[in-house]
């Protein structure tokens, strides 16, 4: 009995070395790539455009795409209304959009308060998405927050690219997600489309976003650093 009992002893401890040993090594390829993917260019020469500017801002771990509010090619402010938003600014000129996991939006107001259920969900693909948009009166450049200069035909392409990233109504409207969850007076949440997880984060969409513009961006990174990589000054 007590051979037995030893047995599945050390046959557990082996199960459990093997799963440890599988999970660091999943870990530390997914550093890896993270680092390396993030590293390689796409559209390192994009068409030089000059026609207007937008900005990738990031808060230190997730990264937003802001754009006017209103152009030539588009008035954002007729589909994320002022009256969403606590503050009604119709003084704004900017809005920034950033996709994400909904339970993170809107169940996380700050990372003490994660819970372990919501990160699990949106690590393995469980959850649903939202998008976060935020308006602004004037961004500030710095380490965080980069200005592109773009041509109409790029803001185009990135214009679709948002678009085809929410959910609307059948008389084309966005999906507005009725929630007391706010970082500010200045932002409410929508309906998206795709799910989180983690070969497609927050920063993917937005590095993704880059793409559809045909701007620089990485050939893929689910963190900041890799998109901002690709914008400092000496590249």
């Amino acid at each position: 009995m007590k051979q037995r009992a030893s047995k599945i002893f050390k046959k557990s401890v082996r199960l459990l070395a093997w799963i440890i040993g599988g999970l660091l090594l999943f870990i530390s390829i997914y550093c890896l790539a993270a680092i390396s993917l993030s590293r390689i260019p796409v559209n390192k020469n994009p068409e030089a455009g000059k026609e207007m500017d937008i900005y990738i801002l990031s808060n230190g771990v997730h990264v937003d795409i802001v754009v006017p509010v209103k152009s030539d090619l588009i008035d954002w402010s007729q589909h994320m209304e002022y009256d969403h938003t606590r503050a009604v600014d119709t003084l704004a000129d900017w809005i920034a959009f950033g996709w994400g996991d909904k339970g993170f939006y809107l169940d996380t107001p700050t990372w003490a308060e994660l819970k372990f259920s919501v990160a699990f969900k949106a690590a393995f693909a469980l959850g649903s998405s939202a998008i976060h948009s935020t308006f602004y009166r004037e961004l500030e450049e710095n380490e965080t927050c980069k200005k592109l200069t773009i041509s109409k035909q790029q803001y185009a392409g990135l214009i679709q690219y948002i678009k085809e990233s929410l959910e609307w109504t059948p008389d084309n409207h966005v999906k507005l997600i009725e929630t007391d969850a706010r970082y500010s007076d200045h932002d409410a949440f929508y309906e998206a489309h795709r799910t989180y997880h983690l070969f497609h984060t927050c920063n993917t969409w937005a590095n993704n976003a880059l793409k559809a513009a045909g701007l620089k961006a990485s050939f893929w990174t689910p963190y900041d650093k890799g998109i901002f990589y690709h914008y400092r000054d000496n590249n």
